[in-house]
């Protein structure tokens, strides 16, 4: 199943004090593959595009997925974006946003895992206090759709 999460309005594009903190920061945000924080963008880019695939298998008729990319226990499955400040030789973690499976249209999984089209994720990464979003992230928040991949 191939997924592509597009982030907008990144938190080190606005004015103010936390957005000056994150770019003296070097503050990057990417996707985490296992333990891993890959596909790094600062925290002041205009966007942020991240794409991968993973797998998806039926079970009973419902829809599982997996891989590297994929956090969580069955039923429970989500993908992490991580912020962090970014060194010559390390990223250090300090907060992350938890994208859900279970908020994503049975319709749409489908789709994307019967390989109709690409499962596209698109949300602000910005919290409502004007810093790097975080913790779960629900519709309206993320809007799911099917995609092609010439978007």
């Amino acid at each position: 199943m191939r997924i592509r999460i597009e982030g907008s309005d990144l938190p080190g594009r606005r004015v103010g004090a936390e957005s000056d903190a994150l770019r003296l920061g070097n503050v990057h945000v990417g996707i985490q593959r296992k333990a891993e924080v890959v596909d790094r963008v600062p925290a002041d880019a205009a966007t942020a595009t991240w794409r991968f695939d993973v797998s998806s298998r039926e079970i009973d008729g419902v829809l599982d997925v997996g891989g590297p990319w994929v956090h969580g226990r069955p039923g429970a499955r989500f993908l992490y974006l991580s912020w962090g400040a970014v060194t010559d030789d390390s990223f250090a973690m300090f907060r992350r946003a938890k994208l859900m499976f279970t908020d994503i249209p049975t319709a749409l999984l489908r789709a994307a895992h019967d390989d109709r089209g690409i499962l596209v994720g698109r949300l602000g990464l910005t919290d409502t206090t004007g810093g790097p979003l975080c913790a779960r992230v629900h519709p309206p928040a993320i809007a799911w759709t099917l995609g092609t991949a010439g978007e």
